[in-house]
């Protein structure tokens, strides 16, 4: 999968647009959440939104781990990979998540640069107990996820399309968060470390000030 971006500069005749096509690193989209692909309407976190916090974060995908830091205040969240996301267009430091815009936001910072692409449910990392289309759970007793004492579940989800995923569920149930979602069914999991509930900065969640934004929209290319 590839994106395609539109540049976009103000001339006294018209809008000059330049294509410009890169791919991540991963061999892939980085799809953080189970969920089928949603498009053209309103994203939003499944069951209750999360409370301000900030953790270590940790996701695995087809073999791949990546390590980050992430904040989390209400409708939006950042995360601060560890090394970057490498593209043609250099390394994205950052990644922003903001619902109410309905967008994603990386942050180029060599570049001074912000491309900004449409928000769908495949970017969102779950942060709910509760999960989306959940329709079995099962209490397997007392473990561990780092430091902290948790719960784990054995939970089943069913998608829009009718498909089911089962997963393990780590919960610290202290205060009611989840720590750790691994599915059953494929090589995926997400963790969340050293999780620290308190308030989160309102600049953390928008672009650098003076940086360029440039709009952008997700394209398949085909392959071959």
């Amino acid at each position: 999968m590839r994106w395609r971006f539109a540049f976009s500069r103000p001339s006294s005749i018209s809008l000059i647009w330049l294509l410009i096509f890169f791919s991540s690193s991963l061999a892939g989209p980085v799809f953080l959440f189970p969920h089928t692909r949603v498009e053209a309407q309103q994203v939003e976190f499944p069951g209750t939104s999360p409370v301000e916090f900030s953790a270590r974060l940790v996701w695995k995908i087809n073999g791949r781990t990546a390590k980050a830091q992430l904040f989390v205040k209400n409708d939006r969240y950042r995360i601060e990979h560890m090394g970057g996301v490498k593209t043609e267009l250099g390394y994205a430091g950052v990644t922003i998540v903001r619902l109410d815009e309905q967008k994603i936001w990386y942050v180029f910072s060599q570049r001074r640069m912000v491309v900004s692409v449409p928000l769908t449910s495949d970017y969102l990392l779950p942060f709910s107990v509760k999960m989306e289309g959940e329709i079995d759970r099962k209490l397997v007793g007392n473990s561990v996820v780092g430091d902290r004492s948790a719960m784990l579940y054995e939970v089943a989800v069913q998608d829009r399309l009718g498909r089911i995923e089962r997963f393990f569920e780590w919960v610290d149930s202290d205060r009611n968060v989840l720590l750790k979602l691994l599915s059953q069914d494929r090589d995926w999991f997400v963790e969340y470390g050293h999780v620290v509930l308190s308030p989160q900065p309102d600049y953390y969640f928008d672009p650098p000030l003076g940086y360029r934004m440039i709009e952008a929209q997700e394209a398949f290319i085909p392959r071959g």
